[in-house]
């Protein structure tokens, strides 16, 4: 018996909830550690602004005098607070199903609502070719979101900008981060390899030509504690493949000391759980990706973090069948922005 245009609605509203709302979208065929950590602390902000604005402040203006008797003192009127702003984008993903291809799989639809009584091979049939194409939809909203996170916005202007847009490979150039001056404001910048000692550089990146030099572990102790410096807790460590492997070339060349005794001496040729002062390092593929396969990311979640308008985190339609078109349409949206309140406390660095 053919389904009525509601019946194969509900089975398709009921399918996309599930994949969209439930685990499925956590599922990846390639690794998505940006993805994952963002989406799990995302936060929310009320819709009718323009922008996303947040107050940050990194200096300031109250002295402390030294008097005695009736020494004149002096009084100070702070006014150090500015507001960084942070575009909110429409994000949106969605998929055709015609009655041709449902047909195919031995299913019709018709117009009318009728309740009609079907089998269990008929049910299977719709539900494992939507769950296919929902799953498929998912799927490809997540590659595509994880990728855009990882740009700098110029690829798209009604895109999310991403990290790379406030995470500079120089942080002194002249310009604005989120609206606010980097010159005048030097708080305001991310930490990079300009800011490692030269010793340590060769080439415009981290030396990691001679692994026994632990050129790539010094810098990464030394913008550790720069980044505790200004209240940043380093909690994500992601790592291009050529980072990685020049990094566990360093473990290799001096031995990994552990409770057990030294990594070296034990037969396993690889490493298990990377990590560096207790924090997982993380491979991220769309590094790879972007040819930043040499790129090393020092990030604190607290002080990054997407923001989705009130009721619109992955937001589900279904549009009505237009009368010169026979076929079922489903699609999603998301509405919001990335944010970062500390530039100081986020890293970006490369290797040569």
């Amino acid at each position: 018996m053919p389904f009525s245009a509601q019946e194969a609605a509900n089975i398709a509203n009921a399918a996309m909830d599930f994949f969209v709302k439930g685990a499925a979208i956590e599922q990846a065929i390639q690794e998505k550690p940006l993805l994952k950590i963002l989406t799990s602390k995302q936060k929310t902000f009320p819709g009718g602004k323009e922008n996303i604005r947040i107050n940050v402040k990194g200096q300031h203006s109250v002295t402390l005098q030294g008097y005695s008797h009736d020494d004149s003192v002096g009084y100070q009127n702070p006014a150090n607070i500015k507001q960084a702003v942070f575009p909110w984008k429409e994000l949106h993903a969605g998929l055709e199903i015609t009655w041709t291809e449902l047909k195919k799989d031995g299913i019709s639809v018709t117009d009318s609502n009728e309740t009609q009584q079907h089998s269990g091979a008929e049910m299977t049939r719709i539900t494992s070719l939507l769950e296919d194409k929902l799953s498929d939809m998912v799927q490809s909203w997540a590659e595509n979101f994880d990728a855009m996170l990882h740009k700098d916005g110029t690829q798209d202007s009604k895109e999310v900008p991403g990290i790379f847009s406030f995470l500079l490979a120089d942080p002194t150039a002249a310009g604005s981060t989120a609206g606010i001056d980097r010159t005048a404001n030097t708080w305001w910048r991310n930490r990079s390899n300009i800011n490692v000692a030269s010793a340590y550089l060769s080439s415009g990146g981290i030396d990691s030509s001679t692994s026994s030099n632990n050129y790539l572990i010094r810098v990464l102790e030394k913008e550790w504690a720069q980044i505790k410096r200004y209240g940043g807790k380093t909690d994500i460590i992601l790592m291009g493949s050529d980072a990685i492997d020049a990094y566990q070339a360093e473990l290799r060349a001096k031995g990994n000391y552990t409770l057990s005794g030294f990594m070296s001496g034990k037969n396993d040729g690889g490493f298990e759980g990377l990590s560096f002062k207790g924090i997982p390092v993380q491979y991220d593929p769309a590094l790879d990706t972007l040819s930043k396969a040499k790129y090393i990311l020092l990030l604190d979640s607290s002080k990054l973090y997407l923001k989705v308008m009130d009721g619109e985190d992955r937001r589900t339609h279904s549009p009505q069948r237009p009368a010169e078109k026979y076929a079922m349409f489903r699609s999603m949206t998301w509405t919001g922005g990335l944010c970062c309140d500390q530039m100081n406390a986020q890293g970006v660095y490369y290797i040569n």
